[in-house]
This record gives structure tokens, sequence and C-alpha cells, in this order.
């Protein structure tokens, strides 16, 4: 992991945050929040570089989402805008084959979600609040196409609940991530793919699929 990353602890992500996307994959509404992690080593930025992934092990899906960066350390009666000043877009890569396999036997996740590069991020940028968020847009671009679109007022559990729910059941520290889900749209990473990332019509970041 290279030191632009330094800074960066737990990554915490949640899956079928928003109805559509668990209904287009076949999966069941949550009825609390779908917890898991991905590794630090799994981090890239979208820095306009290209960026490799696995070619053996099927199909990689990309998922847009909002990514949260705890500002310090949470303590007891702390609220979502008092640890949160910044902000980036981020996708959450999964080899969806791998998953697949792994659902059907009941184990975790991680070997489907925690690879290098699976979790990309653009530069941080400020937070502009939970409630103006609501209404803000968020889109991944893919070869100049928009393929995801997604506003935080449709996520099944908000921000702030996200919030809530990993600090009681884990804690939740300065330089900590949180992935607050994805909308729908998600679809597959091709080699030569070109992807653009933006937050209210402005493009944060951006990379290609090396061949």
């Amino acid at each position: 992991m290279t030191s632009r990353f330094a800074d960066i602890g737990d990554i915490y992500c949640v899956g079928r945050n928003y109805a559509e996307h668990a209904h287009e994959l076949g999966n069941e509404v949550p009825e609390e929040p779908l917890l898991f992690t991905k590794p630090r080593s799994s981090l890239a930025l979208a820095n306009g570089s290209a960026l490799s992934f696995p070619t053996t092990k099927g199909s990689i899906h990309y998922e847009i989402e909002l990514v949260l960066k705890i500002g310090k350390d949470v303590s007891s009666g702390d609220q979502l805008e008092d640890v949160v000043q910044e902000v980036a877009l981020g996708l959450d890569l999964t080899l969806r084959d791998v998953q697949s396999k792994l659902k059907q036997k009941g184990h975790p996740w991680l070997r489907a979600k925690g690879f290098p590069n699976a979790a990309i991020l653009t530069p941080f940028f400020s937070f502009v609040g939970e409630e103006s968020c609501k209404t803000i847009p968020f889109e991944l671009r893919k070869n100049g196409d928009v393929m995801q679109k997604g506003y935080t007022k449709d996520m099944i559990f908000s921000l702030s609940d996200l919030f809530a729910e990993v600090q009681q059941e884990f804690g939740l520290k300065k330089g900590d991530l949180l992935f607050t889900g994805t909308p729908k749209g998600v679809g597959q990473l091709n080699v030569s793919d070109e992807f653009n990332l933006f937050f209210n019509g402005e493009e944060k970041g951006s990379f290609t699929v090396s061949r």
C-alpha cells in the first residue's frame, strides 16, 4: 500500500443498501445493515492511471458508492457530522462468480471483495452534510456512458444509521472508511474500459482498466 493511504484505518462496507440494487441481483432486501470489510491492501486511487485486476477468476463487477472518512476517534454521543468532514467516491469491486460460489457454501466474501485494487477511491473532498447529500447525485460513467446514478435519499439505511451501526458493533477510529452502498446499474468491468466518477456533476476521479 502506498503512502497516500497511510492514514487510512479499517474499511467497512455495506451490501444491498439500495432496494433496486438488491432486486437487480435477485437478493432479498435486508432488515439490518449487511456489513463486511475490505483489507487496506485493496485500496487504489482513481487519479487517471491504469489499474490491473485478476483475469482468471471470472467477471468483475463495479459498484459506485459514497465513502465516509472518519475524522477522529468516535466517542459515545458523537453524531455523524461531528466526526466526518471528508468523503470520497469509491468503487467496491466484486469477483461476482467467486462471490456466488462463496454464498452457495455459506462462506465469507473476502476472496471476492478483498483482491488488489478492489476498493478504488477518488481524492477526498469536503462533506456537505447528510441532508444536502440526499439531493446531490453521484454518478459512474463507463466509456462516456452513464451506468449508475444515485442519491443517498434512496438508501435503505441512512448515513447516520450506518455510522451508528458500525460504531456500536465495532467502534470507529480516525481514518476508518465507510462505503455506504451502491444504487442499481452495476455491471462488468472489462479490459480498456475508462471509468469517470462524478459528484453533483463534477468529476472527482477516473481510471482505465489495464490491458
